[in-house]
């Protein structure tokens, strides 16, 4: 029998390896031939399109392999709609699913009963988080904080701003005070305009380079 493996992370800092270990290991153990193994990096599993997700459906249609292998069920779907699909379409289609650190196999009864129940408590899991995420949020707004990047600056940053940019010979950019003030470029610009020193301010370095070239008007 072949198997497909499909290993999955949500973030370009993580990786798969750990995941293909361990889908490896089940292949060689049962001694399965290894088909393709399928990989999406940086993608969340809360989306139903995934590149080689797409493609390992696309060979599984075709009836390019037996079996489909994953580490966990989150690795795959993470709604129970999205797992209700892909289990149904794989079945259809004469494709087991095999999920190693739930122990599913839904080649037997008691395999596809879990794969659903598992499937909802996944869910149902992420729709706490967010809950619990959202009411943080509202909590800290209640309190008076801000969320996100500042939209305007203090004060005082409007001094610092003021008394750096007394002059245009120091020789900064709107992107080195929106650095120093951990503010938007945006801010900048306003800033700068209240002051009347727009125009004497490069955007960039590229910008400054070439006005001390002569090929911008100051």
């Amino acid at each position: 029998m072949r198997v497909a493996v499909y290993a999955r992370v949500s973030t370009t800092e993580q990786t798969t390896e750990p995941q293909l270990h361990a889908l490896r290991a089940y292949a060689d153990a049962r001694g399965l031939e290894v088909f393709e193994e399928y990989v999406d990096h940086g993608i969340s599993g809360a989306k139903d399109r995934r590149p080689a997700l797409d493609r390992l459906l696309t060979d599984a249609r075709r009836r390019r392999f037996d079996v489909l292998a994953v580490t966990k069920l989150d690795r795959l779907a993470r709604s129970v709609h999205h797992l209700t699909t892909l289990g149904r379409e794989l079945e259809a289609l004469g494709v087991d699913l095999v999920v190693l650190d739930q122990a599913i196999d839904t080649s037997t009864p008691a395999g596809r009963l879990l794969f659903h129940v598992l499937g909802s408590i996944a869910e149902f899991e992420r729709d706490l988080i967010r809950e619990r995420t959202s009411a943080g949020m509202r909590a800290a707004r209640r309190k008076g904080a801000r969320i996100g990047r500042p939209r305007v600056a203090a004060a005082s940053d409007r001094m610092a701003l003021a008394s750096l940019r007394t002059g245009w010979r120091d020789g900064r950019t709107v992107s080195d005070l929106a650095a120093h003030l951990d503010v938007s470029r945006a801010t900048v610009r306003r800033l700068l305009a209240a002051e009347g020193l727009a125009k004497r301010v490069p955007e960039s370095e590229a910008e400054s380079a070439a006005e001390s070239r002569g090929d911008l008007r100051a």
